[in-house]
């Protein structure tokens, strides 16, 4: 008996010197994070003073209010009835790369904020990039109602601070994050002790300690972070089920808690009712509301139904979902559907390579337009008080 034991216990001690020696010669591997003293292709040294410099890598740093989204395949497309018969969501299976989402829109406090700094670099109020930066207040403006206090307050009183900022069009909404990329890695540099190009220009990616640019999200992004599908996912590739609006169910109202029958987003409820009767008001905002006021989806992002739509990376177009690749897809302009097909120039139609798509439902729309996969579009120069957008990123240094 005592022989077998000790038999044994010789096995087990061999088997973990093996298991020890197979994850040593795994851990001789170079990875991103410990690329080793020298090249695995030439033998040069790293790091020494004439010689290539390999910066230490942590891992790509973290950005304010970004959240990481796993990326996978979906099911892209509208679940919703196509009440408008314009079949332009029809459902396709794509895979989408993880990548960041800001957590919440971009709210009025961080537009003022971006408003004082190009103030301060573009020859003050009067300069031509910061006038161009100003939101169009008088988008709340209309003849037939009282809205002169959205028009005068809502951007600067310190009480809307953390709404969404409205009255951007989507050229603005892509200088804001051109903007925020120099900032943030700006100050990452800084905290890092690297200093920026003396003239000025963007830090070497290579120095590791900088972030890929903060960029609208595609729209394929948008609707497979929107759907946030992890939350009916169980045991191995199995979804329970597929979703309506970013949660579960058909329904609009909170089916659980001390919240039941709350609803779930700040939309328009039918003709003349966005809030509900004093009292008992239910959505509880006649116009939009703070950027963390329902709760987050699956992903822990905000408000991806309802308070304001949200401008996407895309050009519109009726028939991208047949045309664009079936990974990361994306339309940049007219690429297999051009201008000419639709001849606005002679009022054929509303589209060209200068319309952008924006979804999500807002405030003042119904509930069908919260369903993630339905789609609008305007000129990217223009601007509503129901659009607004948020901010997203690439998850470089991974295949996922």
């Amino acid at each position: 008996m005592n022989k077998f034991f000790g038999l044994s216990k010789g096995i087990l001690l061999l088997m973990g010197v093996l298991v020890f020696a197979s994850a040593c010669r795994k851990s001789k591997h170079p990875t991103a994070a410990n690329p080793g003293q020298e090249s695995t292709a030439t033998g040069l040294a790293y790091n020494e003073d004439d010689g290539f410099q390999v910066p230490d890598f942590e891992g790509q740093p973290a950005g304010p209010n970004l959240v990481f989204i796993e990326g996978g395949r979906f099911t892209m497309g509208s679940a919703e009835e196509d009440i408008l018969n314009t079949r332009d969501n029809r459902e396709r299976t794509i895979s989408i790369q993880s990548f960041f989402m800001d957590e919440t829109e971009i709210a009025n406090i961080h537009w003022l904020e971006y408003l004082y700094y190009i103030e301060k670099d573009s020859g003050g109020v009067d300069g031509e990039f910061y006038q161009s930066a100003l939101p169009d207040t008088t988008v709340w403006a209309s003849e037939l109602a009282y809205n002169d206090s959205y028009v005068d307050h809502y951007l600067r009183y310190p009480g809307f601070r953390y709404f969404p900022v409205v009255g951007i069009s989507w050229v603005q909404a892509v200088d804001y994050c051109t903007w925020r990329t120099n900032t943030v890695n700006f100050k990452l540099a800084q905290d890092a002790g690297v200093d920026p190009p003396a003239n000025g220009g963007r830090i070497p990616l290579e120095t590791g300690v900088v972030l890929p640019d903060y960029r609208l999200p595609t729209e394929a992004q948008w609707e497979y972070a929107a759907k946030a599908l992890i939350g009916t996912q169980y045991l191995d590739e199995n979804q329970t089920n597929g979703r309506l609006y970013p949660w579960d169910g058909h329904a609009l109202r909170n089916p659980y808690g001390k919240q039941m029958g709350t609803f779930l987003a700040n939309f328009k409820r039918g003709r003349g009712d966005y809030a509900g009767i004093a009292g008992r008001l239910n959505d509880g905002a006649l116009i939009t509301d703070q950027i963390y006021a329902y709760p987050p989806n699956d992903f822990g992002l905000y408000n991806m139904a309802g308070n304001v739509n949200e401008w996407v990376w895309d050009v519109y177009r009726p028939l991208s979902f047949q045309d664009f690749d079936d990974l990361n897809p994306v339309r940049r302009d007219g690429f297999l559907d051009k201008n000419s097909n639709y001849d606005k120039a002679n009022f054929g139609s509303l589209i060209d390579d200068s319309v952008r798509v924006y979804k999500g439902g807002s405030w003042k729309d119904v509930a069908y337009w919260l369903a993630p996969g339905t789609r609008r579009y305007l000129e990217q120069d223009s601007a509503t008080a129901t659009i607004g957008f948020r901010c997203a990123m690439i998850n470089a240094g991974t295949n996922r």
